[in-house]
C-alpha cells in the first residue's frame, strides 16, 4: 500500500491537490481526525490485496490542539513498518494573505485579528511536519496545470524528485524589478535591438531578436558565468532546503535582451531531475499595449 499524507498551509491549494490525488488513483479521506489515524491506517493496510492501494489523507490545522498528537502517531505508526510519505503544501506569506482576501475567507486561527497573524501562528504549528516532509511544493507561482504536473511526477511517473522550484522571469528595469526575485541580473550592458530598424516590434521569443542579440561575444559570455555560478549555488540551495528559486534577468523594457537570454537559460537547465524549471516573460507585451 503507498499512504500519503497530504498537509501544509492553508490557502496553499490542499483541497484542489486531493482532488487530483483522487484523478490519479488515489482513495483520498479529507480533515481526518488524528485519533482516527493508526485505525484507518490498519483498516487500509488489511486491504492490500483489494484495490485499496494507494491512499491519501488528508491532515491540517483544522485538527485544532489534537495536532500535537500527530507526532507521536507518526512514529507509532513507523513503528508497525507501514511506510508513509508526507507531501507538504506551502506558499509564501504574501500570498497566502492574498488569497484569503479574494476569497473574502478567514484564516482558522486568525479569530479576530489580521490574517498575517493567523499565517504565523500556523507555521509554528506546523513546522514539525514541514520537517519531516517527503515532498515540499511551493505554490506561490504555480498554476493550477502546474501543480497537477508536479504530482505526476511524484506519484504517477515516480520520479526522484526534489523540492526546488526554478522560475526564470524576465523583466523590464522601467516597470520596476519583481519583487519575489532572488537573483536579478541586468543585462542592459547588451546592444539593444529596439534602436535597430526592423526589429522594434519583434521580442526575444522571435529568431530575429536572438540572432542579433546572441551574435556578441558577451552574450555567450555571460550565460557561461551565469550557468557555472548557478550550478554552484542550486545544489546548495537544495541542501538548506529551499524550495523556490526565482531567477529575475531584466533588460530595459522586458522585451528584447531579457527575453532572449531568459530563453537560453531555460534551455539550459530544463530536463534536470534534481529540479523542476519553467520561465515567464512578465513584461513582453506591454509596450504593444501602450502602443509603443
Amino acid at each position: 500500500m503507498k499512504f500519503v499524507i497530504l498537509t501544509g498551509m492553508s490557502g496553499a491549494g490542499k483541497s484542489t491537490a486531493i482532488k487530483m490525488m483522487e484523478d490519479i488513483g488515489f482513495y483520498c479521506v479529507d480533515n481526518l481526525p488524528i485519533a482516527l489515524l493508526e485505525k484507518f491506517v490498519e483498516l487500509s493496510d488489511l486491504q492490500q490485496n483489494t484495490e485499496l492501494q494507494k491512499v491519501a489523507v488528508g491532515i491540517d490545522i483544522r485538527n485544532g490542539q489534537a495536532l500535537e498528537e500527530l507526532r507521536d502517531v507518526l512514529d507509532r505508526i513507523k513503528g508497525t513498518g507501514v511506510g508513509y510519505e508526507i507531501l507538504f503544501l506551502d506558499a509564501e506569506d504574501s500570498v497566502l494573505v492574498k488569497r484569503y482576501k479574494e476569497t473574502r475567507r478567514n484564516h482558522p486561527l486568525s479569530g479576530g485579528e489580521r490574517v498575517d497573524k493567523g499565517i504565523e501562528e500556523e507555521r509554528k504549528r506546523l513546522a514539525f511536519l514541514k520537517e519531516r516532509a517527503d515532498y515540499i511544493i511551493d505554490t506561490s507561482r504555480l498554476l493550477t496545470r502546474e501543480l497537477r504536473a508536479e504530482l505526476d511526477k511524484i506519484f504517477v511517473q515516480n520520479q526522484d524528485y526534489k523540492n526546488l522550484f526554478i522560475t526564470i522571469l524576465s523583466f523590464g528595469f522601467k516597470y520596476g524589478i519583481p519583487a519575489d526575485s532572488d537573483l536579478v541580473f541586468d543585462v542592459r550592458f547588451l546592444p539593444n535591438p529596439y534602436y535597430v530598424e526592423g526589429l522594434r516590434a519583434k521580442t526575444g521569443n522571435d529568431q530575429e531578436i536572438q540572432e542579433y542579440v546572441l551574435q556578441f561575444k558577451e552574450a555567450h559570455e555571460f550565460m557561461e558565468k551565469l550557468e557555472d555560478m548557478l550550478n554552484f549555488l542550486i545544489p546548495n540551495y537544495i541542501t538548506e532546503g529551499k524550495n523556490q528559486l526565482v531567477i529575475s534577468i531584466g533588460c530595459t523594457g522586458g522585451k528584447h535582451r531579457s527575453v532572449t537570454l531568459a530563453n537560453e537559460l531555460y534551455r539550459k537547465l530544463s530536463g534536470r531531475k534534481e529540479y523542476g524549471v519553467k520561465i515567464e516573460h512578465r513584461d513582453i507585451g506591454k509596450d504593444t499595449l501602450r502602443g509603443k
